[in-house]
């Protein structure tokens, strides 16, 4: 009786095939970082369009923000920088002054019923423009629920492009927000709003 022995190992086709596999899967996710003036942004992108779009140094790094993708979403996922080059392009013409709106599609499925109304409110909020959080809330359906309205934008998945940097205190003074305050501030003036 002869024993049987594992087929023979060869590193180089195994990175071969590797390779091969990464370039024709199709991820559920697929990521990439991107350099901003307020930071890198890890930008998650599935089918449906932008999912993610995190502050990577406030966010816990890299690894956290795909870590809670894998846990929501899927865990095939896949840096692959080419296929967020849309999302990349419009967010450089954003900082530079030439983009007012994104028009790339948004993937809403992280988001609960009146989280996604409260991030839609905010996603209609015009370039220059600021709104109170009773009016986000008034317009996501339930005026009575700017508290809830504040905690829907504090979770924002999809910061700058889901402007929740455009939503202040009834006072007209600015609250927190998601990647900081010195990122709001920064977010304002490049609209033009001063504080």
């Amino acid at each position: 009786m002869t024993a049987l022995r594992p087929p023979p190992f060869d590193p180089a086709d195994a990175a071969a095939a590797a390779a091969r596999f990464a370039a024709l899967a199709e991820p559920d996710v697929a990521y990439a970082v991107v350099d901003s003036p307020v930071g890198a942004l890890v930008a998650a992108v599935t089918p449906q369009g932008l999912v993610r779009l995190a502050y990577e140094d406030f966010n816990g790094g890299l690894d956290e923000v795909l870590d809670s993708l894998a846990a929501r979403l899927s865990p095939r996922i896949l840096e692959a920088p080419a296929r967020l080059d849309a999302v990349r392009r419009e967010l450089e013409e954003y900082f530079a002054g030439r983009r007012e709106a994104f028009d790339f599609p948004i993937d809403w499925t992280l988001y609960s019923d009146f989280g996604r109304r409260v991030l839609q409110a905010t996603a209609a909020i015009p370039f220059g423009h600021t709104a109170t959080y009773g009016q986000v809330a008034a317009q996501a359906g339930n005026a009575k629920a700017s508290r809830a309205a504040g905690r829907a934008l504090g979770a924002n998945p999809i910061p700058i492009v889901v402007p929740c940097h455009r939503v202040i205190g009834t006072s007209g003074k600015l609250t927190g927000y998601t990647g900081g305050m010195h990122r709001k501030e920064a977010l304002l003036r490049l609209e033009g709003i001063a504080f």
